[in-house]
């Protein structure tokens, strides 16, 4: 290349650099709104192939409550008993198929480990989900929708190498955008990642999880439906006084939360100490669901219908009673036959049934002056949901973005804040920081304070000479998107770094840059840290450094170049309060 075309193209790629260089948290939230895309369409793809099954399963279309209430008892027994069985089945070769792989649940790639998500054993999971809902398995759908994004960015983030802590975030965003997409809740969706799994709410992972979210929701929207996903009719409470019942509404969620957890838990035990294999534990599983569907068609599904239903229409409290036994009985039985899943929409049921419940019975004690029973359900709903998950910031925006009723937020922010005190202290670990101490990590392996640069460091980064020409310098510059070149001497030893924008007073000379070298153009002071440093002595280095990465050297005497750490990598670890990766030990 002749010099002044080589002056030319390198003035250009300085204006770049300056005008429109993207940083690296620019480039994560561009990612994650690929992910939140992802996410939207996978989950859309998911609740079309549950349509799909159910007709091949059932012949019947609508909601699974109405198919149950149309087939004569024989069928409300054989359907879930089959779809359970061929479940089981999947799962079973599945096991075969992915033998070696590390645990595919997205909770665990996200907190504990690298946030690699398997794609056959996602898709093994996705398939044995779908023949369980669709068969009537008393289960939510949310699950399979939030572990296919999360295996979407998993699998977008390793593409593009993204380094781990960000990977693990992208993964993140992937949750929030499953979870946005089954609820039309994008901020809830964001607040379930941040709050229960991450366990922060900083914005160097909040801005990345509510961009997904509303990606995810704006596909869903267009592509299904735009409205709420419950139509309820308008909350209003009779007088302010109102709010001691529905502060009490909370207390007895909160008692109730615990016993529902330690019964799904208990139903896990109870099946895994059967020693049947997979796909008989299942079959047993929507066996129990086909029994009792037989007399309660309601069991059927994970509940929405019913819930609708609840909210609309006067129900007899001895159905509502009936109804919400045999629903409890039920999701334990898929659940803890092992049933891939979630038990969120099956939570919000026990939790609008329980309020309908006890909205009945105050209205009847004095009509005049409270609300109709469908009121406490709404609240009833987000009760159990904040005891049961320990986020009750979450269940307060998740009920108001399905309901989308401003009017709820008074007495939902009073009951749902009562049920989290009282569950936690009644059961401290909440439905998912059990699943996540069954895999041996409820806590980090090393403490944040002996977190070393090297866990986050990457290796081998670009270097020239100290006697590398101008050409060689410039050459590098329009080969890359990085902004800086670090300067080594002959044994690798760091001697500087040449940062793009400061090249720009040798531009108008092409003599002058002729002469020049690498020794001329870098910047001595340039800060460094050692690749034994601890996290958080590299966040004084940064504070003076407009470059987002830090040379890592061996040791302070030798000086030697062996890396450099991304300030967003620090940062989010930091934030996120995790061991890095490599600390942990394989999944067993």
């Amino acid at each position: 290349m002749n010099k002044p075309r080589l002056m030319r193209l390198i003035r250009w790629r300085v204006w770049l650099g300056g005008a429109i260089r993207p940083t690296e948290t620019q480039v994560t939230l561009f990612w994650a709104g690929v992910v939140g895309l992802f996410g939207g369409l996978s989950s859309y793809g998911f609740r079309v192939c549950i349509r799909g099954f159910q007709w091949l399963m059932t012949h019947q279309g609508g909601s699974l409550v109405q198919a149950a209430s149309n087939m004569v008892w024989w069928e409300r027994l054989a359907v879930p008993t089959a779809g359970g069985f061929l479940a089981g089945a999947v799962l079973f070769l599945g096991m075969r198929i992915t033998r070696g792989e590390h645990s595919t649940d997205y909770m665990e790639a996200i907190a504990l480990r690298d946030g690699i998500i398997r794609t056959r054993s996602s898709l093994v999971k996705s398939v044995s989900s779908l023949l369980t809902i669709s068969s009537g398995g008393s289960i939510g759908r949310e699950g399979s929708m939030v572990q296919l994004g999360a295996w979407l960015a998993s699998f977008v983030g390793r593409r593009v190498r993204l380094p781990t802590p960000r990977l693990r975030l992208l993964v993140a965003c992937g949750a929030a955008a499953g979870i946005a997409a089954a609820y039309n809740a994008p901020i809830a969706g964001a607040l379930f990642v941040a709050e229960i799994i991450l366990g922060s709410i900083s914005m160097e992972s909040f801005g990345p999880l509510i961009f997904a979210s509303v990606v995810s929701t704006l596909t869903v929207r267009k592509l299904w439906t735009g409205s709420p996903l419950f139509a309820v009719p308008s909350f209003q409470l009779v007088s302010a006084w109102e709010l001691i019942p529905c502060l009490v509404l909370g207390l007895v969620a909160g008692l109730v939360a615990p016993g529902f957890l330690r019964l799904l838990r208990r139903s896990e035990d109870l099946f895994a100490r059967s020693r049947l294999p997979v796909y008989w534990r299942l079959a047993v599983g929507g066996l129990i669901v086909g029994g009792l569907s037989v007399y309660v068609p309601q069991v059927w599904g994970n509940g929405y219908s019913v819930i609708d239903s609840i909210l609309h229409n006067p129900w007899p409290w001895g159905l509502v009673l009936a109804v919400l036994g045999c629903k409890i009985v039920s999701t334990a039985a898929t659940f803890g036959s092992g049933a891939t899943g979630g038990v969120f929409t099956p939570t919000l049921f026990v939790g609008a049934a329980l309020g309908c419940l006890y909205g009945q019975g105050l209205h009847a004690l004095a009509p005049a002056t409270t609300a109709p029973p469908s009121a406490y359900a709404l609240v009833g709903m987000g009760c159990l949901l904040a005891a049961t998950t320990h986020a009750p910031l979450m269940a307060i925006l998740m009920l108001f973005e399905m309901t989308l009723d401003y009017d709820i937020i008074l007495p939902l922010m009073l009951a749902c804040v009562a049920a989290f005190y009282v569950a936690r202290r009644i059961e401290p670990e909440s439905i998912y920081a059990h699943s996540l101490r069954r895999k041996d990590a409820a806590t980090p392996l090393s403490a944040l304070s002996e977190i070393r640069v090297r866990s986050l460091m990457k290796p081998a980064p670009p270097t020239v000479r100290e006697q590398a020409s101008f050409a060689e310098i410039a050459q590098y510059f329009l080969t890359t998107s990085r902004n800086t070149l670090y300067v080594v001497g002959p044994g690798n030893e760091f001697r500087g770094a040449i940062e793009l924008h400061l090249i720009k007073a040798y531009l108008t000379s092409e003599s002058l840059a002729t002469v020049l070298t690498a020794s001329d153009l870098m910047r001595t002071e340039f800060p460094w840290i050692t690749e034994d440093a601890l996290l958080g002595e590299t966040l004084g280095r940064f504070a003076n450094l407009a470059a987002e990465r830090l040379p890592v050297v061996n040791n302070a005497g030798e000086r030697r170049l062996v890396g450099t750490l991304a300030k967003t990598d620090v940062i989010l670890t930091l934030a996120h309060g995790g061991p890095p990766p490599d600390s942990l030990p394989s999944a067993t």
